[in-house]
């Protein structure tokens, strides 16, 4: 039996031997091919980077209206979209729009100017910016006209910015003006008292928590805030009546925050007359091939910036900001 029992873990001993040595080889071999996964994870990841920023590179030049990519020269329209409320950081600042502007005038063949919005309002700093660059460009370049052509509205701090055109041009159902200035806020001291909270604010300097909405308002504040809205809106007024001059037929409501159709704009002499972006370039420009000189956000930019207001959003503000809309 003993010699037989020796003869058995003999013949077993090569067995576990060659099981261990299979198990190292097909673990080796499984490491490999995840080692080559990886890397033909990485190197189609790298080609789609480098894909992405040839794709910006070669997408860097002006657009047609239609978004195809045009090579510069010939005379042509340029096109500047302003889309949505107008405040700092978005695609509807004084840099961003301004940038564009300046490329439109810049270029060779550019007959004319095309300033296309469609906006509620918005920032009165950002909107005033945009409407002294458009006054510099058309000095700077009399012979290249700047029209604005306005879809379904330009109201408020839209329109501010269109008063400094040559031209504003209108469909009949736009919506037109919003002369005027706000400022928004909450009072929330009787639903305080009910609930008994108490408000309990430390300041250094009495104005220091104006117009706060968990405290009652202060006749001094509420007077304060009216005469700088006051002074806002002669600005505005100021902007508008220089920049339409003897077009303006100025009523009572004209500046009173009211807007109009389109139709009744022109009436006013708030606008010229109706036409779209191709019309006013083939008829108005006579230059026909509009290029979109936009700067329009990458898909990084877009999630930078997202993700840069999603952080701010946790923060407040002493004041209520101002706005024209």
């Amino acid at each position: 039996m003993s010699e037989s029992g020796k003869e058995v873990s003999a013949s077993s001993e090569p067995h576990w031997e060659r099981s261990v040595l299979e198990k190292l080889a097909f673990e080796s071999l499984k490491e490999q091919r995840r080692r080559r996964r990886w890397g033909i994870f990485f190197k189609l990841l790298g080609f789609a980077y480098a894909g992405v920023v040839v794709a910006m590179i070669w997408g860097a030049g002006h657009h047609d209206k239609d978004g195809k990519t045009v090579a510069g020269g010939g005379r042509h329209t340029a096109l500047v979209e302003l889309e949505g409320a107008i405040g700092a950081g978005g695609q509807a600042s004084a840099e961003v729009i301004n940038s564009a502007l300046n490329d439109a005038f810049a270029d060779a063949g550019t007959a004319g100017v095309i300033l296309h919005i469609n906006s509620p309002g918005g920032s009165p700093v950002q909107s005033g910016i945009i409407n002294d660059e458009i006054g510099r460009l058309r000095k700077l370049h009399p012979n290249i006209p700047l029209y604005v052509v306005v879809e379904d509205i330009c109201a408020s701090g839209g329109y501010y910015i269109a008063a400094a055109a040559d031209k504003i041009f209108v469909d009949k159902a736009s919506i037109v003006g919003s002369i005027g200035v706000r400022m928004d806020g909450f009072g929330f001291t009787e639903l305080m008292q009910k609930v008994g909270v108490e408000r309990r604010s430390l300041t250094a300097g009495k104005n220091k928590a104006f117009l706060d909405p968990f405290l009652p308002q202060s006749p001094e504040q509420v007077e304060f805030a009216h005469a700088m809205l006051d002074e806002i809106h002669q600005q505005f007024i100021d902007v508008v009546r220089k920049g339409r001059g003897k077009r303006l037929k100025e009523t009572p409501d004209m500046f009173s925050g009211l807007f109009w159709s389109g139709a009744k704009s022109i009436e006013l002499g708030l606008a010229d007359g109706y036409g779209t972006v191709d019309s006013v370039a083939r008829d108005v420009i006579k230059a026909e091939d509009v290029r979109d000189f936009t700067q329009h956000e990458n898909f990084a930019e877009r999630v930078a910036k997202r993700f840069g207001a999603s952080v701010m959003a946790g923060f407040g503000s002493d004041l209520n900001a101002v706005h024209w809309r």
